[in-house]
């Protein structure tokens, strides 16, 4: 209650989104897009102005991409099998992190439950992380993995160039530890 109280301080009291404002400090929105193959467009943008962080899962194509977006708010990437030797030095195969209370792993052709690629499932046995994203396939997944006791997120494709007919990102929010208020982002046909 005292640190509500010692934020309510922070915000006019003419604010009605005092809410909306505590949220900030206690939650993180994230965008999580890939396989964007050098494309953004506004529709994406859009989401990326909602968001506190964005995460991409490879395949950037023009680093043009990740420059407009680390300009609107804080990226967290991996370079994709497309991505030249720019994006390599830039981002790593890899990413781990912690956001909140979440362990969070992010590399780019990763696979799935029960059909994740070797290196990875052996990563995945023993940093055990919370959230497990890759991209790659275009397919848009939700997948939780009872075995591992993770949950696997593929954001499909945002980008206009693969075989995916629907354009496709997802958003969700970090609460402590708790992943929650997950929704599908579709932007249209390619």
């Amino acid at each position: 209650m005292l640190v509500a109280l010692g934020l309510r301080q922070f915000f006019s009291k003419k604010s009605s989104n005092f809410t909306n404002e505590l949220n900030r400090f206690v939650l993180k929105k994230i965008l999580l897009l890939s396989d964007t193959h050098s494309h953004l467009d506004e529709k994406i943008l859009k989401y990326v102005n909602q968001a506190d962080e964005v995460w991409h899962a490879g395949d950037i194509g023009d680093l043009k991409v990740t420059d407009t977006l680390k300009k609107l708010k804080p990226l967290r990437a991996v370079y994709g099998n497309i991505d030249d030797a720019k994006a390599r030095m830039e981002f790593p195969l890899d990413n781990r992190f912690r956001c909140e209370e979440v362990e969070v792993y992010i590399t780019h052709i990763g696979g799935y439950p029960k059909k994740y690629k070797p290196r990875v499932l052996e990563e995945l046995k023993r940093e055990m992380p919370k959230l497990f994203i890759c991209g790659h396939s275009h397919i848009l997944k939700v997948i939780y993995d009872k075995e591992l006791n993770l949950l696997h997120l593929n954001p499909g494709a945002a980008g206009i160039y693969g075989m995916h007919q629907i354009r496709t990102m997802l958003r969700f929010e970090i609460d402590k530890e708790q992943i929650k208020n997950l929704e599908i982002i579709e932007l249209g046909q390619k």
